[in-house]
């Protein structure tokens, strides 16, 4: 029997420092967020961070935190709900890769309804280490310690998918309906650049130049940059957007090693700078609303854009549980579950 694994970031237990700082150590120890030797993740984690940025996330959290709970959790499961009522011979398990909402937790559920075949489907649009990767990894070590006769399948990255294009688009001329936008920012979470490098198939492609994500190579299957800046382009194209009205940039950076650039939080500045006022930002790396895309872009980077100047900004929503996702989210369960209606996987 064939069954589905959606999995998702993540999140604490409450807005609390108490139940942030768990959360925070199991997801900063994990060795493809933060790639350093487990001495030095101690250190810069343990020795650090949990000192200090329990408290700082936890006010975060409280800011975006709904009655009904984490954005991200309750956003997850509406969308399980809604997959699994298009997929009625299908069980449609949801797991979280850090917290308590386990993948082991979403696995032994499908084992417990007869599943002997599962669909890991990472809801992340882009392939990066701390993302995708880290899920199938620890999905597979599960399965050869705990789950030994079941068959997992992985669901690749659909970032330059045309249908996934479509409806991304969509939502964004959606959203900014009777809207005059000056400039339209595609932010991505960011990653370290030594991420990238670790992730060249190639061992020689990758350059983090102008040019390197924007010539052919095999690199491109694993290179988040170019995944990203591919979703831009396409995009773009898409919604005839004119070279000047849109751009890219990362947020979220953590310690002193070179991220990804540009930083978004600088980028809202700059066009602030440049006389933009009027300006929206969509998060492409994200399908699930969650505290980046609430309380990062959402209310810091519209105080950002209101310091320097600027008078309208709106942030696009993520696709969450929106019907067109939905279906589109269905139709690729079901051309793996049935590849006679269609081939996706």
């Amino acid at each position: 029997m064939k069954g589905i694994l959606l999995v998702n970031l993540g999140s604490p237990e409450s807005p609390t420092a108490k139940d942030v700082k768990p959360y925070l150590d199991e997801f900063l120890m994990d060795e493809r967020v933060i790639d350093v030797p487990y001495w030095a993740r101690v250190l810069i984690v343990r020795g650090i961070i949990l000192n200090t940025r329990p408290k700082a996330s936890a006010a975060a959290y409280q800011k975006i935190w709904w009655e009904e709970g984490s954005p991200l959790i309750v956003i997850s499961e509406k969308l399980q709900e809604k997959v699994q009522e298009q997929l009625e011979n299908y069980p449609v398990a949801l797991a979280m890769r850090y917290g308590s909402m386990t993948i082991k937790k979403g696995l032994q559920e499908l084992v417990g309804k007869g599943v002997d075949e599962v669909l890991l489907f990472p809801l992340y649009p882009q392939f990066a280490m701390a993302t995708t990767e880290t899920i199938t990894v620890l999905a597979e070590k599960l399965r050869k310690e705990h789950f030994p006769n079941i068959k997992i399948t992985d669901f690749p990255a659909f970032y330059n998918d045309p249908d996934y294009i479509d409806v991304l688009s969509d939502s964004i001329s959606k959203n900014l309906e009777g809207k005059s936008i000056e400039h339209l920012l595609f932010s991505y979470h960011g990653v370290p650049e030594r991420h990238i490098f670790k992730r060249d198939v190639t061992k020689s492609h990758c350059k983090i130049d102008k040019s390197c994500c924007i010539t052919p190579s095999s690199a491109h299957e694993y290179c988040y940059r170019h995944q990203c800046l591919e979703v831009t382009r396409l995009v773009a194209k898409k919604l005839d957007l004119k070279p000047g009205a849109y751009s890219s940039s990362f947020q979220s950076r953590l310690g002193f090693d070179p991220w990804l650039q540009p930083p978004t939080d600088r980028t809202i500045e700059r066009l602030g700078k440049q006389g933009i006022k009027s300006m929206a930002v969509v998060t492409p790396a994200f399908v699930s609303d969650c505290l980046e895309t609430l309380e990062e872009i959402a209310m810091e980077g519209q105080e950002i854009f209101h310091e320097i100047g600027g008078k309208d900004f709106t942030t696009i929503p993520c696709l969450n549980y929106d019907e067109p996702w939905v279906n589109l989210l269905s139709k690729w369960i079901k051309s793996w579950a049935e590849p006679s209606i269609a081939e996706r996987v």
